[in-house]
């Protein structure tokens, strides 16, 4: 066996290693994501709450098992480093140095830092809730802190996936991860709630944090040879679908929980005995939060990537183009599920011109960060 060749037989028996525990945090990331539709269906639906609730739960256990699974991994790599053996990067990225101590892959790094940075927020919205009872909005501080913290994590989740992005395991695992922290950034938004003015922030920040994932998917996709004879270079001729793959399963993801989060509220009042609003609409809450005209939006993403690639300003202009119909077609979607008016003429303006200008930066960042997402692959990074 050659060089060459062993060195792939290798890449590829380290990677089938890593991934159990990568599935183990995609699978933790899933479980808060559930716990999140939950909650914010059950405040919503029902109101009262205390920090012991299952969907409490749910969004803490699905930390924790990521958290777990993260440091096992450390662990494991600081052992196998201190007993002379190289790390394969195929698992979860390089270890760094971490502590002094701790050989870390950069992705379970990064991923356990989240899942414990969101412990540390948990005791102080235990505390917030044994000072003001139940939670009357979703961005109280320890929310945005419990929020953001989930986000590292699954940030982390996607990194796991994308150092293995050489095997189809990786590639799914990239793409399905990036879809659910897309699902899930549509509810951090919301902390843009409390910004007074023409514009709708938080349509304005949908449309920037869903070109942004699309992006990454796009970029991180694009150093993907469409075949072993291809000879182009990584960037220019890769495979195309990262970012309609990510909205697809956006649109998956949000079917499922359009049914799940109002059975889910619903089913638990009946469990502990407590009624149902009168004036619940029956919408779901965080389903409509998530924009229905994404997959349109990644076609046109994909197709003026293929028309544009070769010029640099390409995924800038897209990214604008894209988080202006994000952020146009937002009032129009919620006018058209709750049945109320749409908003005036000079609001939707507003806000599309500041979808655009945010999805400039977001297409700028979104593609860069894809590239650097192939760097964690041992096949492209060394």
């Amino acid at each position: 066996m050659d060089t060459a060749a062993h060195r792939v037989a290798v890449t590829h028996a380290a990677g089938a290693r890593g991934m159990s525990p990568a599935l183990t945090v995609l699978g933790g990331t899933v479980i808060s994501l559930i716990g999140l539709t939950w909650d914010v269906q059950w405040h919503s639906d029902v109101g009262p709450d205390t920090f012991f609730t299952l969907p409490h739960l749910f969004l803490y256990s699905g930390s924790a098992i990521s958290g777990i699974a993260s440091l096992v991994v450390v662990l494991a790599a600081t052992a196998a480093q201190r007993a002379g053996q190289r790390h394969d990067p195929a698992i979860g990225g390089r270890a760094v140095r971490t502590l002094g101590v701790f050989a870390a892959p950069i992705g379970y790094l990064v991923s356990g830092v989240g899942a414990a940075s969101f412990l540390a927020y948990g005791l102080w919205d235990l505390w917030w809730h044994g000072l003001y009872g139940f939670d009357a909005v979703i961005n109280s501080p320890p929310h945005i802190g419990l929020l953001l913290s989930i986000s590292v994590t699954m940030v982390g989740a996607v990194m796991v996936f994308a150092a293995a992005r050489d095997q189809r395991w990786g590639r799914v695992g990239t793409l399905c991860a990036l879809s659910v922290l897309l699902a899930f950034s549509t509810v951090t938004v919301l902390g843009l709630q409390n910004l007074e003015g023409t514009v709708s922030w938080i349509d304005a920040g949908t449309g920037f944090v869903s070109v942004l994932i699309l992006l990454v998917g796009a970029g991180c996709q694009a150093g993907l040879r469409a075949s072993p004879q291809a000879g182009s270079a990584p960037g220019q001729h890769g495979r195309p679908g990262g970012a309609l793959l990510i909205a697809v399963g956006l649109g998956v993801i949000q079917a499922v929980f359009w049914w799940f989060s109002p059975w889910a509220a619903h089913a638990y009042a009946d469990a502990v005995g407590l009624p149902v609003r009168d004036y619940v609409n029956g919408v779901p809450e965080m389903p409509s939060l998530m924009p229905m005209c994404l997959v349109a939006v990644a076609l046109i993403i994909e197709s003026l990537l293929a028309w544009g690639r070769s010029a640099r300003w390409t995924p800038a202009v897209v990214g604008a183009v894209g988080a202006l119909i994000v952020a146009a077609c937002a009032p129009f979607q919620s006018a058209l599920l709750y049945g109320k008016h749409v908003s005036s003429t000079m609001s939707i303006v507003a806000t599309s011109v500041a979808g655009a200008v945010l999805g400039l930066l977001a297409g700028f960042l979104g593609w860069r960060f894809g590239r650097m997402l192939r760097l964690l692959s041992p096949a492209e990074g060394h």
